[in-house]
């Protein structure tokens, strides 16, 4: 079974504006994903990043409804965490912002697969380090694993 790494902004898909085509889809890409996950599918996994960036959230409904659906479908998992703050150092380094390296590091540890609507993000991982991990938006990981 895959294991997935859905960042926060993924989550946090379908509270955006869904007037553009793009973000409509990539909502229903996101439910779709949340549906497979439901009948055991994929895995997905959470780290205590996406905790701190969903707590930060100043809407109020968006927040509570994210927290529980976090903790109704995910376990989380923290494997060697000098290992992934080392990695998330590095990224940092490389100019990603601290949440954005945070993320990667746990899902370099944690996952097969790192899913974000974040397109800068996802171009700069692909261009400008040696991936650890498949790094997709929620479409292209829809249309690679032609999920229905």
């Amino acid at each position: 079974m895959k294991v997935i790494y859905l960042d926060v902004c993924t989550y946090c898909r379908p509270f955006d504006n869904q007037d553009a085509l793009r973000i409509r889809l990539e909502t229903e890409a996101f439910y779709l994903i949340l549906q497979h996950i439901q009948h055991n599918h994929y895995q997905s996994v959470v780290s205590p990043v996406h905790l701190k960036e969903i707590e930060a959230i100043s809407a109020i409904e968006e927040r509570l409804l994210l927290k529980a659906q976090l903790e109704k479908f995910f376990c989380p998992v923290v494997r060697d965490k000098q290992a992934i703050r080392s990695r998330a150092d590095y990224l940092y380094q490389l100019g990603f912002g601290i949440a954005d390296a945070a993320h990667l590091a746990y899902a370099e540890v944690l996952a097969d697969v790192f899913i974000s609507c974040d397109d800068k993000l996802l171009k700069k991982y692909k261009k400008e380090v040696t991936a650890k991990i498949i790094a997709l938006n929620p479409l292209e990981f829809v249309s690679s694993e032609e999920l229905q």
